[in-house]
């Protein structure tokens, strides 16, 4: 499967940037094609109006020399170039002529002005190093320079255009940007909405107003987080209410093999079935257990990890070996998290027996990593395949044919999961270091 490079995952991962990229890119577009269509269109008109404004001026300016008195023409020189921004001057053979720069529109001035003045009618763009628009005449035999400012000529520069043309795309871009943040914020607060019932939180309802697709979508999600919730608490009450009306029984029926006149043997063994009943409806209570985040308080992980595998180590199928960092605390509930560690210990008594012995060979770890409390316990045993990994997460899966037959309700590792998100945690299930075993790693 192709991959785009790191660079470019924002544009694949966020449909803000997309929207905003899209927007830009076609508001780029237009202007691009507006500009380019406004400077074909309007150059011809602009040059002939130029060249009617240039060759009036020259016109008046020729006949006022020509009808003045002598005496007055330097007055009215100076009156023309005060006034008006009309300088004359002689034309000398010796003058430095630099030519006008070239564009399409001067290049169409010219040939309008040469149309009506005359084909032998000069142009430059610097005389003796004076910068203007020049233009030359004839008043008789004598020739003239008549120079105009260049801003009388160009009222728009390309850079003037191109500075125009960047204010109008930056403010497209802040618009584009309060577009895509209007039409992404819905479906951004959505996404976190999603992702915290994934953690197992309760998100709080969404704001049923805006467009009628966002309302509408709003409030399917409110209304599927009150039935998730209905449901939960609906099936803890069967759940719980089950467990304990089989207790009753379960002690009765303890009670009667104490005192019924049975073989020790046959005792043992009912008295073991009624154990592992009691088991299972203990893994039902657990698992009901609604969660409860005002329990929460500073837990010494550290000292709960040393007294969990103290007491696991009573047991004479199990070998633990303990690498426990030294004051590692957390936030949360010490009952909760103690049940997670007994529970991922008897999971690997029960299923991860290293081969070709009864003992179950447990690694217990624990460290600080980028920030976080980890958690890593792992046993020796014949593991899992690695697409059966998911399945031990969900209820009442026992992965029999790969870990060995065993008893239980196959709730030990779904009750883990559920108390690790009520932590705001990550679970991860995985083959040990040496490919051996299934090693279980908790992220807090």
């Amino acid at each position: 499967m192709h991959r785009t490079g790191p660079r470019f995952n924002w544009l694949h991962s966020g449909l803000f940037w997309r929207t905003f990229l899209l927007l830009a890119i076609l508001m780029m577009t237009s202007m691009t094609v507006w500009i380019s269509s406004y400077r074909v269109l309007e150059r011809t008109p602009r040059a002939r109006q130029l060249a009617a404004q240039v060759v009036s001026i020259v016109t008046i300016t020729r006949a006022a020399l020509t009808h003045s008195a002598p005496d007055l023409r330097r007055e009215l020189l100076f009156d023309l170039a005060s006034n008006e921004g009309i300088r004359i001057y002689p034309l000398e053979s010796s003058d430095r002529v630099e030519p006008t720069p070239e564009s399409e529109i001067g290049l169409a001035l010219q040939e309008n002005i040469r149309n009506t003045l005359g084909r032998d009618t000069h142009f430059a763009g610097k005389v003796n190093d004076v910068a203007g628009f020049w233009v030359s005449f004839s008043i008789e035999d004598d020739e003239y320079w008549l120079m105009l400012e260049r801003d009388r000529i160009e009222n728009f520069t390309s850079l003037q255009l191109l500075g125009w043309g960047a204010s109008i795309f930056g403010l497209s871009l802040l618009g584009a940007l309060f577009i895509s943040g209007l039409i992404n914020q819905p479906l951004a607060r959505l996404t976190a909405a999603a992702r915290d019932i994934a953690k197992g939180k309760q998100p709080a309802p969404l704001p049923e107003q805006g467009p009628t697709e966002i309302r509408e979508a709003n409030r399917s999600f409110n209304q599927m987080v009150d039935d998730l919730n209905q449901i939960e608490s609906d099936r803890a009450i069967i759940l719980a209410g089950i467990s304990h009306d089989l207790r009753t029984p379960i002690t009765r029926m303890q009670l009667e093999i104490e005192m019924a006149p049975l073989s020790a043997e046959a005792r043992q063994g009912m008295s073991a079935d009624i154990a592992q009943m009691d088991a299972i409806i203990g893994q039902f209570l657990d698992y009901a257990r609604p969660a409860d985040a005002a329990s929460f308080s500073t837990v010494d992980v550290s000292a709960l990890l040393h007294d969990c595998a103290r007491e696991a180590e009573r047991l004479p199928d199990l070998r633990i070996t303990t690498n426990i960092a030294a004051q590692m605390q957390l936030r949360g509930n010490q009952t909760d998290l103690k049940r997670v560690v007994n529970n991922l210990i008897e999971n690997a008594r029960r299923y991860g027996k290293t081969a070709g012995t009864e003992v179950a060979e447990i690694d217990i770890r624990s460290l600080i990593e980028n920030g976080k409390s980890i958690l890593e316990i792992a046993d020796h045993g014949p593991g899992v395949p690695e697409t059966e990994i998911d399945r031990l997460l969900r209820p009442f899966t026992r992965m029999d044919a790969a870990r060995g037959q065993a008893n239980g309700a196959g709730l030990g590792l779904a009750i883990v999961q559920r108390i690790v998100k009520r932590h705001g945690a990550q679970l991860h299930l995985g083959r040990g270091k040496d490919g051996r075993g299934l090693a279980v790693r908790i992220a807090f």
